[in-house]
């Protein structure tokens, strides 16, 4: 068939799924996924399927992508339906293009079946809209990780009314920081929902200033959204799980 189909898992769960999505993971025969596709996705994949973690490793990104290529291009030419499953949205932040531009430079099909962003899926989930008429007409989404971090300019967001940032737990102090010092408030209000989507997900509600300050203790995966948005959660409360804790600035300890 020499066909790979580059699919997107959606934020976690997996009622989220697109139609076309959950007719290929039931149907496939070998799944290369990424770190982020949640066990609950997985479950619902063909028990008879290959699965291939391709999670990547801190300072492996590139020796671990070349092992993907050649996942791909072994099981494409061995008329097998093969999904690369990627969590959330292929296109967004997941290098997506990147693997669809290489299998085509090596006479592969590739078919690609959109999946919902978590940089807008999990923020609403948890009650926190990226838009909001009278409040927030525009947003941006960032790539928080370390490469980006050093090459940023900041300053070109300080206007943006909504910053969802994926990937940024670890680098959270050093990126509140230089948002503030493009004039961003430090006490303007932004939320972290970690594991978003699943019955697992936790959300901390903070400031700005307290994550600048090393204040804010959270664990990867999480998305982070910073702008005054984050205070229409305590309104939608309704649509945010009951087990999902709040913890406001105050009750939020530093990091040791």
């Amino acid at each position: 068939m020499r066909k790979v189909y580059l699919v997107g898992a959606g934020p976690g769960d997996p009622g989220l799924l697109t139609c076309k999505a959950f007719q290929l993971l039931q149907k496939a025969d070998v799944v290369v996924y990424d770190r982020l596709v949640s066990a609950e996705v997985l479950a619902v994949v063909n028990p008879a399927a290959t699965l291939i973690f391709a999670g990547k490793l801190q300072g492996e990104q590139e020796r671990i992508q070349t092992e993907i290529h050649a996942h791909l291009l072994t099981h494409a030419t061995s008329n097998k339906t093969v999904v690369r499953l990627k969590g959330g949205d292929p296109m967004v932040f997941g290098r997506g293009a990147e693997e669809w531009a290489f299998l085509i430079r090596h006479g592969i099909d590739v078919e690609l079946v959109p999946g919902i962003s978590s940089s807008l899926a999990v923020p609403a989930l948890a009650g926190i809209p990226v838009t909001l008429r009278g409040v927030a007409a525009s947003f941006a989404v960032i790539a928080g990780h370390r490469r980006n971090l050093e090459s940023q300019e900041w300053s070109r967001y300080r206007l943006v009314d909504t910053l969802v940032l994926l990937m940024a737990v670890e680098n959270r102090a050093a990126i509140a920081a230089q948002l503030i010092r493009a004039g961003r408030g430090a006490d303007e209000p932004a939320a972290f929902i970690e594991r978003g989507a699943t019955d697992r997900e936790r959300v901390v509600i903070t400031t700005l200033g307290a994550i600048a300050r090393g204040q804010v203790a959270v664990r990867a995966p999480a998305v982070l959204v910073v702008g005054q948005v984050v205070r229409m959660r305590r309104h939608l409360q309704r649509i945010v799980s009951e087990t999902a804790p709040v913890r406001e600035p105050e009750a939020i300890h530093a990091v040791r």
